[in-house]
């Protein structure tokens, strides 16, 4: 009688398990009164794929191997990329007035009787692995496809667009168009999916371009016809609550998404450019916990230095590099670590980009008479014990900032060098005197962000000469007949044929040392300063960055694209 379930038969049909682990599936059914799906599941007896099979094929439900290009595009539309995505579901392909659906749940009568009531059509459900459609939706809702039916839409409007009068134009610039709704939307949504830090679009002459930064690098997503620019920009100003009848002076906005069960900030910039405006995108993950050092900090020796460096009770601290290199992230992970109970810290920003909890963040407001300097008098007022300012641009903040190091205070900020011995005489430049500068200061820390291999595709090469002169590499006796393992990414579809995937930070870490300190209050230049860091244990940018490429991490054109690796 047991035996005529339909899982049972279809645990012996298929084979799934062996006979032993079968009959004591049965055993502990019969004894506890559990069913044979729960204890299957609990005991981890089949995996998630199988666990699908068996559902599937107990209720007489076909499962597929689905392939995204075996997929009707057209039948795959006729859901949305948010059900598609919220309920793992897929429309493959129509048969007369049934439209056969694949989904990782095909069990949920609820959401089949929602889409057989949306499409009119009969769904006949078939199973297919999440994984699977995942891929399918992927290809079939990208940024191309979804936008390739709005695009075509809006290129009807080019031969009308001389006629529209201003009248007209006013009014479609401020009731939504709904294919302009779903470019924008499947744009950010792609920019999303692919990892972007910002959306770039740019009015051209023919058409406005639609760019992601991807990796620190500017990629092409689609083109927008011209003659909807306008919509398309005062649709994006309209969802950030900026104003559309402004276009003469640069804006800022920001508006929030939910994407993928994630929320997501987006930060709006426009800027009045010929041809139209230029519109920036940046791309905030709100629920991203990424300011953990050790997931930004991954080399252990930097690591522990940059915890050093935060050890100290008061002093400060810069971080130094260009715009995009990742400061701010190295900023917020150095806060977390100091950041407890007993503790009192303040920020003062421009933006606040990212909320910390338990750290009194403060937004410079200079229309508002609030400045870095101001803000920083008020907050000295505020009994902090650690302070974090955004940038030092000038001899007002820097004194204050110093005068805060030199009374009691962990002061962390930035400065725009090219390496950490910089920031030394960037300090002095700007006015501060040399031992003002030489007693503040505990460390300075330069970095710049690489790309890495993609794991999927990374392939060893072979080594050749002007590699190894170009890493000042030096085999030990038993290595010269080898040499040493570089690689390169071949490219495939999860990096997008790029071959790298993310990015790491490398650093350079000054810590101020006695020895250091005299040589800043003598007013030595850089290179006795640098010469002295490198002899207590300083790694330099280009060397960081050279082990990263020895360290089968990335290649030495990704290093050379960030630093000068010919220094010494």
């Amino acid at each position: 009688m047991a035996m005529q379930d339909p899982i049972l038969d279809f645990l012996e049909k298929e084979q799934m398990l062996d006979p032993d682990v079968l009959a004591d599936v049965l055993k502990e059914h019969e004894a506890s009164g559990l069913s044979i799906l729960n204890i299957l599941k609990n005991e981890h007896y089949v995996n998630e794929d199988q666990m699908l099979r068996l559902v599937a094929g107990s209720n007489q439900i076909e499962f597929l191997n689905l392939a995204p290009d075996a997929i009707d595009p057209v039948v795959a539309h006729l859901v949305s990329y948010e059900v598609a995505n919220r309920h793992t579901l897929i429309p493959v392909k129509r048969e007369d007035n049934k439209l056969i659906l694949a989904m990782a749940s095909p069990m949920n009568l609820v959401v089949r009787d929602q889409i057989e009531m949306k499409t009119g059509y009969k769904i006949v459900p078939v199973a297919a692995t999440p994984t699977a459609i995942r891929q399918a939706i992927h290809f079939h809702f990208d940024v191309a496809s979804v936008t390739k039916q709005a695009i075509a839409s809006m290129r009807l409007k080019e031969d009308q667009a001389e006629e529209v009068d201003d009248r007209k134009e006013q009014v479609s610039e401020r009731v939504a168009d709904d294919p302009v709704t779903k470019l924008v939307a499947s744009v950010i949504r792609g920019a999303i999916d692919t990892g972007a830090s910002d959306i770039h679009i740019e009015p051209q002459e023919a058409d406005v371009r639609v760019r992601y930064r991807v990796d620190g690098l500017l990629r092409s997503a689609i083109t927008v016809p011209a003659s909807v620019k306008h919509e398309v920009v005062s649709h994006i100003k309209i969802m950030a609550e900026m104003d559309i009848s402004e276009k003469r002076v640069p804006q800022d906005g920001h508006m929030s998404v939910r994407h993928g069960g994630k929320e997501y900030d987006l930060r709006i910039s426009s800027l009045p450019a010929v041809g139209g405006e230029k519109i920036v995108i940046r791309i905030l993950d709100k629920s991203s916990n990424k300011w953990n050092l050790d997931s930004v900090v991954t080399h252990p020796q930097d690591n522990q230095r940059l915890r050093e460096l935060a050890a100290n009770p008061y002093g400060m601290i810069l971080i130094t590099g260009p715009t995009g290199s990742g400061k701010t992230t190295t900023l917020y992970s150095l806060l977390q670590l100091v950041n407890t109970p007993e503790r009192n810290i303040v920020t003062v920003e421009d933006p606040v980009e990212y909320r910390l909890e338990g750290i009194t963040q403060v937004q410079i407001k200079p229309a508002a008479g609030m400045t870095f300097a101001s803000a920083l008098r008020s907050i000295l007022r505020q009994d902090p014990d650690i302070i974090l300012i955004g940038e030092i641009r000038d001899l007002e903040t820097a004194e204050i900032a110093v005068s805060a190091a030199l009374t009691g205070h962990l002061v962390l900020s930035t400065l725009h060098t090219n390496d950490a011995v910089g920031a030394i005489s960037r300090l002095v430049n700007i006015g501060v005197p040399p031992f003002l500068v030489g007693s503040a200061l505990t460390g300075a820390v330069a970095q710049r962000l690489i790309r890495v291999f993609c794991p999927k595709c990374r392939k060893p090469i072979k080594t050749v000469k002007r590699d190894l002169s170009l890493l000042n590499y030096k085999a030990s006796a038993n290595q010269k007949a080898k040499g040493p393992k570089l690689y390169k990414g071949s490219g495939c579809n999860d990096c997008n044929e790029t071959g790298f995937k993310g990015r790491k930070s490398i650093y350079e870490i000054l810590q101020v040392s006695p020895a250091i300190r005299r040589l800043i209050v003598q007013g030595e230049n850089n290179d006795v300063i640098r010469e002295q860091a490198v002899k207590e244990g300083m790694k330099t940018l280009a060397a960081s960055s050279k082990s990263a490429v020895l360290d089968g991490v990335t290649t030495i054109d990704e290093i050379s694209r960030v630093i000068d690796i010919k220094e010494k």
